[in-house]
Parts: structure tokens; C-alpha cells; sequence
């Protein structure tokens, strides 16, 4: 395999994760909760398969996922207040 055969899939890859990473809303704890799994499951897999090959990058993808699912949906902020703008002053219009 060569690096043309690599590169190709990784960029495409990159540039939707790129694209669509715009898509979401920092407001919903559905959206964090899958954001928080895939980063955590990412995460723990990683380490896992340092630590303890196939089988630990197994076990660490699913408990990075959980956790990261967990945490992902308990911090979702509060939606901010909307804010209202007023009319502008009346403006003097003297002689």
C-alpha cells in the first residue's frame, strides 16, 4: 500500500469531520454525550492498545466511551438568556 492510498482517505475523512464539526449545538446534551463517547472510545482504545493490545484496546474503547458519554452529557452548559434590544433614543431635533 502506498501513501497516495492513505492520504487520499484520511483527508477526505479530515475535511468531513472539519465540515460537519460546524453542524452541532454545544446546547444539547444528546450531541455532547455522542461527542464525549466517540472522543472517550477514541481516547481508551489508544491507551488500551499501548497497555494491552487487541483485548485492552477492546475494553479501553468501551470504557473510555462510557465515561465519555457520561461526562459529555453532565456538562452541558445552560442556554444562554436571549437578548432583547430596545428601540434607540429619541434624538434632539432642534432649530
Amino acid at each position: 500500500m502506498t501513501l497516495r492510498h492513505l492520504i487520499l482517505p484520511a483527508a477526505l475523512g479530515l475535511g468531513l469531520a472539519v465540515g460537519l464539526g460546524g453542524c452541532t449545538d454545544p446546547y444539547d446534551p444528546g450531541q455532547r454525550a455522542v461527542g464525549g463517547g466517540l472522543l472517550g472510545a477514541a481516547g481508551g482504545a489508544a491507551i488500551g492498545g499501548l497497555a494491552g493490545g487487541g483485548t485492552g484496546a477492546a475494553i479501553g474503547a468501551l470504557g473510555g466511551g462510557a465515561l465519555g458519554a457520561v461526562g459529555g452529557a453532565a456538562t452541558t452548559p445552560q442556554r444562554p438568556a436571549p437578548t432583547y434590544y430596545s428601540a434607540p433614543p429619541p434624538t434632539y431635533r432642534g432649530y
